[in-house]
């Protein structure tokens, strides 16, 4: 690792690259594609709206090619995946390939079902722009084991780091590792933020709507490295913000969408 760049929430923020990259978004509104996982489709459709996207659900197959060639972005988020949509996904990563549409994967629950991993290594051969996930995920997928337990990690972060790195590295592409420490790293450089409260391991769609979070950056940002940065970093101050005086994981769901549209 030739450097690491750490961000530290607390006391860097508004950290002025982010914020340009936040307004940017908000300027071009970006039209974000998403095949994702059922029970965070509507919280994702949210956060991209307060984020300043525009969100579009398309997964029919009949569909997924002709919106790919409009979308600004696509996320792929095989949580809730069935053979309906692996073929949906299968084909929209191949036309955001040749059309040069930068596209999220998040492989939820790598390694601990046949059916999902073997999909994910088909998208994998599309070489997406930024694969988005936690240790146990990006381990499985780097090939080594991970040790997943659905979309849970049993192990942290930090342990995945170097896996992360090297699939990266091998791979062309950027890797945002989430845990108690989230890495972003494109194979050379490692940045390194904070990853928020814990209040947002309790809530279903926070870690799925990084990754839409992410797509929607990569239009409006220079590199992928700074799109999944900005939203790493937007996510860790908004959860932090959000999860101060909330009753409990319902009222911290609102309370995120709530600091995520006034954030400035």
């Amino acid at each position: 690792m030739e450097k690491i760049t750490a961000f530290t929430i607390s006391r860097e923020w508004p950290h002025p690259e982010v914020l340009e990259d936040f307004a940017q978004l908000r300027r071009y509104n970006p039209l974000v594609h998403c095949i994702t996982n059922d029970v965070a489709t509507n919280f994702t459709a949210n956060v991209l709206l307060a984020a300043g996207a525009s969100p579009a659900m398309v997964v029919a197959i009949e569909e997924v090619e002709d919106f790919v060639r409009i979308a600004q972005a696509l996320l792929v988020n095989v949580g809730t995946i069935t053979a309906a949509t692996a073929e949906a996904m299968l084909k929209a990563a191949d036309v955001a390939r040749q059309t040069d549409t930068p596209w999220v994967l998040d492989p939820v629950a790598a390694g601990a079902l046949a059916f999902r991993t073997k999909i994910i290594e088909k998208l994998m051969r599309f070489r997406p722009t930024v694969i988005r996930g936690n240790a146990s995920e990006i381990l499985a997928v780097s090939g080594a084991a991970g040790n997943a337990r659905g979309v849970d990690s049993t192990v942290s972060s930090n342990e995945a780091l170097d896996a992360a790195v090297k699939l990266a590295d091998s791979v062309g592409t950027v890797v945002a590792l989430s845990g108690e420490f989230d890495y972003i790293t494109d194979g050379t450089d490692v940045i390194q933020v904070p990853g928020g409260h814990e209040i947002m391991t309790k809530v279903t769609g926070i870690g799925c709507t990084l990754g839409a979070l992410i797509a929607a950056f990569l239009p409006v940002t220079d590199s992928p490295l700074r799109a999944a940065t900005a939203a790493s970093v937007i996510y860790a101050a908004v959860g932090e913000r959000a999860a101060k005086g909330v009753r409990g994981t319902g009222s911290f769901a609102v309370e995120f969408l709530d600091q995520l549209s006034s954030l400035a």
